[in-house]
C-alpha cells in the first residue's frame, strides 16, 4: 500500500507542476536584430550576393530604390544560407524600401527581401521547396522546410525569412 500511495502522491505532484507550468506566461519571443544598410550589405556582398536598384540608390524612404536599412539579421543570414545551397547567382532587387505591401512580415518590417529570377534560381525553388498555395496576387507560393516562404511574383521571387535557414 506505502508503495501505491507513494507512486499515487508522485503523480499527483508531477501533475500539478505541470498544471501550474501551463499557467504561467510562454517566454518572450526572441528579439529581432536589425542591420543598418551598411552592415547587411557588407555581409552580403562578402557572401557574393550583389543588389541593383531602378533609382541607384539606398535611401529606405524611396521606393525605386534597394535598402538593406532595418532588414533583420534572420533575413540576410536566410537569403545567405540560400545562396549557399543552391549555388546560384543571387541579386537582390527589393528590400526594405518604401513602396511594398503593409503587413507584420513586410519587407519594411525586414523580413524580406526580392531577388531577380535565373533559370538556376527558378529551378532550385520549384524543385527543392513544397508548392503550397497559388496567393491571391496570382504568385505561386514555395515553402521551405523552414517554414521560410518563396512567392513568384511578376519579375521577381518575393521571399520571406521567418528563420535563418532557407
Amino acid at each position: 500500500m506505502t508503495i501505491t500511495r507513494t507512486t499515487t502522491r508522485r503523480a499527483l505532484a508531477a501533475s500539478v507542476a505541470a498544471g501550474a507550468l501551463a499557467l504561467l506566461p510562454s517566454a518572450p519571443a526572441a528579439a529581432v536584430t536589425k542591420l543598418s544598410d551598411a552592415q547587411a550589405a557588407s555581409q552580403l556582398s562578402a557572401a557574393g550576393i550583389s543588389r541593383v536598384s531602378t533609382g541607384g540608390c539606398t535611401d529606405r524612404y524611396t521606393s525605386t530604390c534597394t535598402s538593406y536599412d532595418q532588414i533583420n539579421d534572420t533575413t540576410v543570414q536566410g537569403i545567405i544560407t540560400y545562396k549557399r545551397a543552391s549555388g546560384c547567382a543571387v541579386t537582390i532587387t527589393g528590400g526594405t524600401e518604401v513602396g511594398h505591401s503593409d503587413g507584420p512580415y513586410s519587407h519594411f518590417n525586414g523580413y524580406k527581401v526580392d531577388i531577380r529570377p535565373t533559370t538556376c534560381v527558378d529551378s532550385h525553388i520549384t524543385g527543392t521547396y513544397r508548392y503550397d498555395r497559388t496567393r491571391f496576387d496570382g504568385a505561386r507560393v514555395y515553402v521551405a522546410a523552414s517554414g521560410n516562404e518563396y512567392a513568384r511574383e511578376g519579375n521577381h521571387w518575393d521571399i520571406t525569412y521567418y528563420s535563418c535557414g532557407c
